[in-house]
């Protein structure tokens, strides 16, 4: 029997992660679940139906627990309620033990309250700070809940925190639909032609813009149909440099001896290297024809009994016999 898998999150522009429903088969999306994390038990919204998952690298799924009732749904609607109160007494705690460097961001209580999880961030991304004294501060004003530590990074920092966007957003991409983070690099910037400078390619978090990964894809695809820059093509007009590069209009400008410019589409051009090697090969001497055949490799058909007169041999009279043997002198 197939398992019956479905993807559940646990924030609203979270991860989707997925669990083993098969004992829950009434289940339907929009419900919400009990399941069994690494951070202990939580409670998740059924996003979708998985057909035909492909295996888990841990070997199996994890199962759901059970369906969330009325009373977990509104115990966890009581401890997010403290979540804030958590955030500011944390802040003091910090204050208090003049800690540097430490930025609290948020905190997270499970529905049931059982774990608490100090959310922060520093200002130098990968130093080590000792926290424990925090961190036993923390367990002892909620003795009821597991306190832990937990770094973020920039970028998370940013989606917890939102706002708008760089560009002028109500809202910031990671805060209203980003699930996950991609790799971001400057050759995306420079790929699509845009600026490279700081502010133009830099979002909130103080990294590369998450955006720049949007129509990365497009753009490469675009430009391996198109000639580089300084390439020398043959355009109706003549021969020219390329100096610019338009791949969503599948287009390039071109710049003529002259100095001037002008647009082209792809279909108008022609590689001039290309060309440039036929015009040489066709002026080149037939290498065939110094072997007796013509330039389709045919041989050279036989000279006429007009043209050339036939050769006449004279008569040998002992030919079919020995030679007569010589006579010995006495």
């Amino acid at each position: 029997m197939e398992p019956f898998i479905v993807g559940i999150r646990f924030q609203k522009t979270g991860k989707i992660y997925h669990f083993d429903a098969s004992a829950c088969k009434n289940i339907q999306i929009g419900d919400f679940a009990v399941v069994e994390t690494s951070r202990g038990r939580q409670l998740g919204e059924v996003i979708q139906f998985i057909q035909n998952p492909s295996p888990p690298p841990e070997g199996s799924w994890k199962a759901i627990n059970r369906k969330a009732t009325a009373r977990d749904l509104v115990l966890r609607q009581l401890w997010q309620k403290k979540e804030l109160e958590a955030m500011i007494n944390c802040r003091s705690k910090v204050a208090e033990s003049g800690l540097q460097g430490v930025k609290i961001v948020a905190a997270e209580f499970t529905f049931d309250g059982a774990r608490l999880s100090i959310l922060y961030s520093t200002e130098t991304e990968g130093s080590k700070i000792d926290l424990r004294n925090l961190r036993n501060a923390m367990q002892r004003l909620y003795p009821r809940s597991n306190v832990e530590m937990r770094q973020i990074g920039p970028r998370d920092v940013a989606k917890l925190l939102g706002g708008m966007g760089a560009c002028g957003l109500e809202n910031r991409c990671c805060s209203m639909f980003l699930s996950d983070f991609s790799p971001i690099s400057i050759k995306m910037a420079k790929e699509q032609g845009i600026s490279l400078t700081p502010s133009e390619i830099t979002g909130m978090c103080g990294r590369l813009r998450c955006c720049l990964v949007y129509e990365y894809e497009h753009y490469v695809q675009a430009r391996n149909t198109l000639p580089k820059r300084n390439k020398r093509v043959i355009t109706p007009q003549g021969e020219g440099k390329i100096i610019d590069v338009y791949p969503l209009k599948q287009a390039v400008m071109v710049e003529f001896d002259n100095g001037q410019h002008k647009e082209y589409p792809a279909e108008d051009l022609q590689p001039w290297d290309e060309v440039e090697a036929l015009r040489r090969k066709a002026e080149q001497p037939c290498a065939q024809c110094d072997d007796g055949e013509d330039e389709y490799g045919q041989p050279d058909p036989p000279a006429s009994s007009e043209s050339v007169p036939p050769i006449r041999r004279a008569p040998n009279p002992s030919a079919g016999r020995y030679p007569p043997r010589k006579k010995k002198k006495k």
